[in-house]
């Protein structure tokens, strides 16, 4: 799908604020409402905008412990790695996860309750799965920037 620059104006304006009205994006683009509904709808439609999420406190909801793990699976072959991608959907506390190159296979983003939490988490989904071979957990101290917003060249 070719993105003109009418859309890129609306992209970049929903990263940062997905709770315009129309009335406002139609001021942005200068176009009618209706004619950025329309744009919206197909934006959706054809996966540009994958969701529209909000960034929740983590602290405000009891979960303030956040870690990135490292994951190599025992072998990279496609069933294995496609059993370990389901797994890490099907898990509320996997924030994030990445199929990378590099040193390991997976980086995920774990939230926790607290580090008590956070052991039964690796017991129940690492050591109880004999496809992972390590992890390696790198604790967050300090979370400094959370979003999805990408860089938009008009």
């Amino acid at each position: 799908m070719t993105l003109d620059e009418i859309d890129l104006k609306l992209l970049q304006a929903v990263q940062t604020n997905n709770r315009l009205t129309s009335d406002e994006l139609a001021e942005l683009a200068n176009l009618s409402p209706t004619a950025c509904q329309r744009r919206m709808k197909r934006l959706r439609a054809t996966g540009v905008i994958e969701g529209d999420v909000s960034i929740v406190s983590p602290k405000a909801v009891g979960r303030p412990f956040s870690m990135l793990v490292l994951v190599s699976l025992e072998r990279e072959r496609a069933d294995i790695i496609d059993r370990f991608k389901a797994a890490i959907r099907a898990t509320a506390e996997v924030m994030t996860g990445f199929y990378v190159t590099g040193d390991a296979d997976f980086v995920l983003v774990v939230t926790a309750r607290d580090m008590e939490d956070y052991e039964q988490f690796t017991r129940r989904f690492f050591y109880e799965n004999a496809d992972i071979k390590s992890f390696k957990t790198i604790v967050v101290m300090d979370r400094v920037k959370a979003g999805f917003s990408l860089p938009i060249e008009l």
